[in-house]
């Protein structure tokens, strides 16, 4: 053989269309065949469309199968296939299982007149109304049984499977034994025959294991997160709809590819894995900014971080400036934040949400050192049983300013800005690494910087990037700040970008584009005359050329010392706004929303007055789309509402 695998259920399936008897259902985010006992035989073709150069089945093999099984009697067995000879009710090969043991069937030609034997997996727990992913690897005597990539049960036989067995004149059968009785009742995703390889290390190297696919019918892959125009769906398939009146209920991985539609704003959406994706909506416009809400904190509001809890809504975090009471944890109830949780902070300049699994953690920068002299940054995990953020993680830092929290191949990371020790600028920020056995973070790679202020993980493609914003050296501001790439296993230099003060950095898509914007927050060198105004200065968006292989300067903005990109979208239009702190004679300076007006860039459509405007984020809910600014020189922040047409 050639060791191509053999998709035996995309043999089922007509090219344009769904054979009968085949009905494709949505289930926990995954797509598979339910199939039908009204007419076996129609669920069936002949084994030469597989085995096209020669009429014997491999003598060593693995069949690879997907399935979602429902719970059913102790004592019912159902077939996964079977292959039989036309006119003969034996089963040369099939595949079949009751709820607590799978059973592999074959014919023997080695005895007079031949022989079914029958190899037997016990506990093996399939249903469950879950999905799973079987690998059955046969060779001579020798049958191994791999569930979910777990350790594979292996079973010896006296009987070997046959050398050479004849297909001459056979069919596949799918889901049954060319009968009504024993028809499969659950979701069918994937059925492959790999002949001469033990299909295992091919398959347990995806992140989910009991999806993990080598070969599936182009009917059950994936759906588009967004149909393309007026695109229809080639296949027709079935999956849940939620309705509702505004409250935007849970996306996660379990409602993938379920439809939620809001009645009150006329919208259809589809849910990807994580988040709802517009396919149908009433097209708004973003007409005016409006106060909604003034949020008085314990003291200046450095950094806000918006984010949900499942099943408990809406939160935002506040970086607080006083110890104490330090910083606090806002709840969105009744259509504003009301205060919800006060944590010890020490200076605080940042929080970052992040999720490992079904942990959820809030961690906080802190730029000065506790009560007890110590310098320490803190990652506080969610008490269900409490229903607040308790301590986790105490890990040493340097006047940090930001965290960063990303997933690269399936592994969680944390990286840590410090801005300096002592006076000294030039030192390193540290990358940490969660070890799921200690249940830790550790460190992973240091890296150096300039009195560092930001950093910005995003991906292109397959490739994964994170991005510093270098502000200060002890010298100067005029330096570089850099772009590192993921490669063999650590971050390495991919790009440097001349920069003045930055303080933040902000990734964007516009289609098909990627932008990465930076706040430069102000002009200065010891080594030079001092400019009219150190703080009116250009900040800048770069856009990722691909045939260079490099970001380019795309547009240049007169800023205020900008300290904060935020990007968002309304409607099909997409909007940034910048955070402007200081002029260079008052901290009451207009921040700007610029609007996206193509070939033109970003053209200034709003002028929205601020005192020391420190961050912006962005967000929506059931009551509309919001901005919620902080203000690093008064205690109080404003949450604005963006008034659509």
């Amino acid at each position: 053989t050639d060791l191509r695998p053999l998709d035996i259920l995309s043999e089922a399936v007509p090219a344009g269309g769904l054979a009968r008897g085949l009905r494709v259902f949505q289930v926990q985010g995954v797509r598979g065949f339910q199939l039908s006992s009204e007419r076996p035989r129609a669920l069936a073709f002949p084994a030469s469309r597989l085995f096209i150069h020669c009429d014997r089945f491999p003598e060593e093999f693995s069949i690879i199968v997907t399935l979602r099984a429902l719970r059913r009697p102790a004592k019912r067995n159902e077939y996964i296939f079977t292959l039989m000879v036309e006119e003969s009710p034996s089963v040369l090969v099939g595949l079949r299982y009751a709820p607590d043991k799978l059973h592999f069937l074959f014919w023997s030609q080695e005895r007079a007149g031949g022989w079914q034997t029958r190899v037997t997996f016990p506990n093996v727990s399939l249903s469950d109304n879950q999905w799973h992913t079987l690998i059955l690897a046969v060779s001579g005597q020798s049958f191994s049984l791999t569930v979910d990539c777990s350790i594979p049960k292996d079973v010896v036989v006296e009987t070997p499977f046959p050398a050479s067995l004849s297909v001459r004149r056979a069919s596949f059968y799918l889901g049954n034994r060319r009968r009504r009785k024993g028809v499969f009742t659950g979701l069918l995703r994937q059925l492959v025959l790999l002949p001469g390889a033990d299909a295992t290390p091919r398959i347990c190297h995806a992140v989910n294991f009991k999806v993990a696919t080598l070969s599936v019918p182009s009917v059950l892959q994936d759906v588009p997160a967004k149909p393309v125009s007026n695109e229809v769906l080639k296949y027709p398939y079935e999956t849940d709809m939620k309705v509702t009146l505004g409250a935007r209920p849970r996306c996660s991985k379990q409602e993938k590819a379920q439809f939620w539609f809001n009645a009150s704003r006329r919208g259809l959406y589809l849910c990807n894995g994580s988040t709802w994706v517009s396919v149908l909506e009433v097209q708004h416009r973003l007409d005016y900014v409006e106060e909604y809400q003034n949020l008085v904190t314990n003291s200046e509001t450095m950094g806000i971080e918006v984010f949900t809890i499942p099943r408990l809504g809406l939160f935002a975090a506040t970086a607080n400036r006083v110890t104490p009471p330090g910083s606090a944890i806002y709840r969105w109830a009744d259509g504003k934040f009301v205060h919800y949780q006060n944590i010890p902070t020490h200076q605080a300049q940042s929080w970052k949400y992040f999720t490992i699994g079904k942990k959820i953690f809030l961690a906080v920068a802190n730029f000065e050192r506790n009560e007890r002299g110590q310098e320490f940054s803190v990652i506080f995990k969610w008490s269900r049983r409490k229903a607040k953020f308790i301590t986790y993680q105490r890990i040493a830092t340097h006047s940090a300013r930001d965290w960063e929290a990303f997933v690269i191949e399936g592994e969680a990371f944390l990286a840590v800005v410090n801005h300096r020790e002592g006076n000294n600028h030039n030192i390193d920020s540290v990358i940490y690494r969660w070890n799921p056995r200690t249940g830790l973070f550790e460190t992973n790679q240091t890296i150096p910087t300039s009195g560092a202020y930001d950093w910005e993980f995003f991906t292109i493609g397959p490739y994964s990037f994170l991005a510093v914003a270098n502000t200060f050296n002890g010298t100067s501001t005029r330096i570089y700040s850099h772009i590192y790439i993921w490669l063999s296993g650590s971050f390495q230099l991919f790009q440097s970008i001349l920069t003045f003060g930055a303080a933040d950095w902000e990734v964007f898509h516009i289609g098909d584009r990627v932008f990465l914007a930076v706040a430069n927050s102000h002009s200065y060198d010891s080594g030079m005359p001092a400019p009219s105004n150190f703080y009116a200065i250009n900040s800048s968006i770069y856009e990722l050329n691909i045939t260079a292989q490099m970001f380019v300067k795309f547009q240049d903005l007169l800023t205020y010392s900008a300290l904060d990109w935020e990007f968002f979208s309304v409607g099909g239009d997409s909007f940034l706004v910048v955070a402007n702190s200081f002029d260079g004679f008052s901290f009451s300076v207009n921040s700007i929303i610029y609007r996206w007006q193509g070939y033109e860039g970003f053209v200034a459509a709003h002028q929205l007055p601020t005192v020391g405007c420190r961050d912006w984020e962005a967000f929506h809910t059931a009551e509309g789309s919001f901005l919620f600014h902080s203000s690093a020189k008064e205690p109080l922040s404003k949450v604005l509402k963006l008034k659509t047409t």
